[in-house]
């Protein structure tokens, strides 16, 4: 299948600051062939559009790999925002619980896998493959779940179906076609992977999407394809050619599977030997039972529950062979070179996490391999190796406004965004000591005083400490002092996190105090005053870039300042301080040579508030209110009307809309 020709069109957004010369210094490097670089960005000078301004100008479809799937969506949405006419996908695992298979010897305990799977994620997942292989204006933001296996990408887009007006086709057939690559046949509503018939119509809702496509059959032939709303039968549009691909990524033709049968059979031979001389008894009649059974579901069904355990045999690849991800389906050329660009978020983050995926599977593999609860082949279903991924990239950006030591020993060029639109400046810093000592009171009482002069002027402060017993109890004794002050560490559930952030920003407390949480993406323009405690004490929370990381949360407010508590020196206290303050000087030369006055950020509280349970709890409310005489009159439709909606708010990645559609939907299936 060929690739429409789509083009990225970067829409009303204009660079600022230093984005010119870093999008000028990133493309120059791309097209002089540098494999690696890096885009050094303090926090706030707009690294998202400067990557976007660089898929603009070289035109390229785009992997973006962030830590963590709120990131990802966060990006997919600024992505969307930068190309609105392009194909911005979002790629994440599809499960909202997953307990792995697992075996713990020591005590005995099998633990079998767990998952519950998101439909409408694993519905965006198909989006992205089916996206990669029709089109070139691609940008799929993923997190590091694009180095695990998928299934392979030619048998994917080898079982799709083309559908065309005037194409023979009888419609038994047809509905067989769709049963052979995962459809399931219904006569109830439709949801994506399914299909119903009725008369001389199919009616098909394609993996990746919540519309219907009406398959209208005369005369042994298609006479219209018609794309339909499934809940109003609204036509949005007819077309002449539609494609159909499958329902699932794992996917195989009749004679793959046949062959794939006889060599999991010879596996399992081979494997009950070695179990054999080894004396395991127990083993050889666990693996036996367990193999035989997948293999009748293989060959009776085409599918079997795990059946990614047995993706060596499948794809037909040798053992210890890298398995198929979401890399091979990026284009390639004749000769198999990647011709893709690849951004890696926050990479002082990400990359630890790609360098680590395999190292922790493999571990629980073999121990469910020498127990005999799987064939040695299962080790093949894993993430990729570090160096594999390496190996099915080609030039890649590494972003960061705290690279670490592998970017700058592996960056042909590292380029530097230090200048803010707004005109910011990196906050002002002083280092005061732990203890008491001259005219200072120790790092809490001082803090105090400090925060009080904030707070009196209007500002809101941070205090970061080393342990989530030290935060409680610390805004434990600011309240006592007279400092509204709420404490916010990882036990914290998100819904009161979110809660918490967004009375800080409102001022109904002033001071926020927090372990670990006070780093990345952690948005507070309001914020003045930062006080670090034990700033000196060498180690993760205190290393050179969770100190830069947590100085950067001061760089949104034009009064921002922060203060480190330290009665030694360190080697990342040093540093820190020293690249805070060379910024700090270029970013103040630059103002002063452009007559730029610095702006406080202004973010609407309202963005960080979304999922807040209150307005959460009033919205279904408000909703219900609203709908009860659309609930009286007809509550199936109603019902479908808020399914819509939920699965609209989805696919535009405002998932806190669709978890109040959520709740309103399960409410009115109580009621019904």
């Amino acid at each position: 299948m060929s690739r429409n020709e789509g083009k990225f069109v970067l829409k009303g957004f204009i660079p600022a600051g230093d984005q010119p010369k870093a999008v000028l210094q990133l493309v120059t490097g791309l097209n002089k062939g540098m494999k690696k670089q890096t885009l050094l960005g303090a926090t706030g000078t707009g690294k998202t559009f400067t990557i976007a301004s660089v898929i603009d100008k070289v035109q390229r479809p785009t992997l973006v790999v962030a830590h963590n799937k709120t990131l990802a969506a966060q990006l997919a949405q600024e992505f969307r925002e930068f190309f609105p006419d392009a194909a911005v996908h979002y790629f994440v695992s599809y499960y909202d619980y997953y307990q792995p298979e697992a075996y713990m010897p020591v005590t005995d305990t099998y633990i079998e896998k767990d998952a519950q799977i998101n439909e409408e994620i694993d519905r965006l997942r198909h989006a992205s493959t089916q996206a990669l292989l029709t089109r070139k204006d691609v940008i799929i933001v993923a997190s590091v779940s694009c180095i695990y296996g998928l299934g392979s990408p030619v048998e994917y887009e080898r079982e799709n179906m083309k559908l065309s007006v005037g194409d023979p086709v009888s419609k038994v057939l047809l509905m067989q076609k769709l049963v052979n690559i995962y459809y399931e046949r219904t006569n109830a509503d439709l949801s994506p992977g399914t299909f119903r018939a009725i008369g001389n119509r199919l009616d098909v809702m394609p993996v990746s999407e919540t519309v219907m496509l009406q398959i209208q059959i005369e005369g042994n032939k298609i006479s219209s394809l018609t794309v339909t709303d499934p809940v109003s039968m609204k036509i949005l549009k007819e077309v002449e050619n539609y494609f159909i691909f499958p329902a699932k990524h794992f996917i195989s033709d009749l004679p793959t599977r046949e062959r794939a049968i006889k060599t999991i059979l010879k596996e399992l031979e081979d494997r009950l030997k070695v179990l054999e001389k080894e004396g395991k008894i127990l083993e050889i009649e666990r693996l036996r039972r367990r193999t035989k059974y997948d293999v009748a579901m293989i060959r009776e069904a085409g599918f079997c529950q795990g059946i990614e355990n047995y993706s060596r045999h499948l794809s037909g690849k040798k053992a210890g062979v890298a398995p198929d991800t979401l890399l091979e389906y990026f284009p390639h050329d004749k000769n198999g070179k990647p011709e893709f660009l690849t951004v890696i978020d926050e990479s002082h983050v990400t990359l630890p996490q790609l360098h680590g995926m395999y190292a922790g599977d493999q571990s629980r593999k073999n121990t469910l391999v020498e127990y005999g609860f799987r064939l040695p082949s299962a080790k093949d279903n894993r993430p990729l190796k570090y160096e594999e991924f390496q190996e099915r990239i080609n030039e890649v950006i590494y972003v960061s406004a705290t690279p670490s030591t592998y970017e700058r020993e592996n960056s042909e060029q590292i380029v530097e965004q230090i200048i803010r639109p707004t005109g910011l400046l990196d906050p002002e810093l002083s280092v005061r000591p732990i203890g008491v000592k001259g005219k200072y009171k120790g790092q809490i009482h001082d803090f105090i005083d400090e925060a009080i002069k904030d707070i009196k002027k209007g500002g809101r402060v941070l205090a970061t400490t080393l342990t989530k017993k030290m935060a409680e109890s610390l805004s434990e004794y600011l309240k006592g002092e007279g400092v509204k002050a709420e404490y916010l560490h990882s036990d914290i559930k998100t819904m009161d996190r979110i809660q918490i952030l967004t009375s800080f920003r409102r001022g109904k407390f002033d001071c926020l105090v927090g372990v670990n949480l006070l780093r990345e993406g952690l948005d507070l323009p309001e914020v003045t005053l930062i006080g670090i405690l034990d700033a000196d004490k060498e180690g993760f929370l205190r290393s050179e870039t969770s100190l830069i990381q947590t100085i950067g949360r001061a760089a949104r407010n034009s009064e921002g300042r922060v203060i480190l508590y330290a009665d030694n020196m360190t080697g990342s206290l040093e540093r820190a301080i020293g690249e805070t303050s060379r910024r700090r000087t270029i970013q103040a030369a630059y103002n002063k040579e452009h007559n730029i006055t610095p702006q406080t950020i202004k973010k609407n509280i309202k963005d960080i508030t979304d999922g807040l349970q209150k307005e959460h709890d009033r919205a279904i409310n408000q909703e219900l209110e609203i709908d009860k005489k659309l609930f009286a009159k007809n509550p199936n439709k109603l019902l479908k009307l808020k399914e819509k909606q939920m699965k609209e708010a989805v696919k535009i990645l405002d998932f806190e809309t669709a978890a109040i559609l959520r709740d309103e939907i399960e409410i009115l299936k109580s009621k019904m």
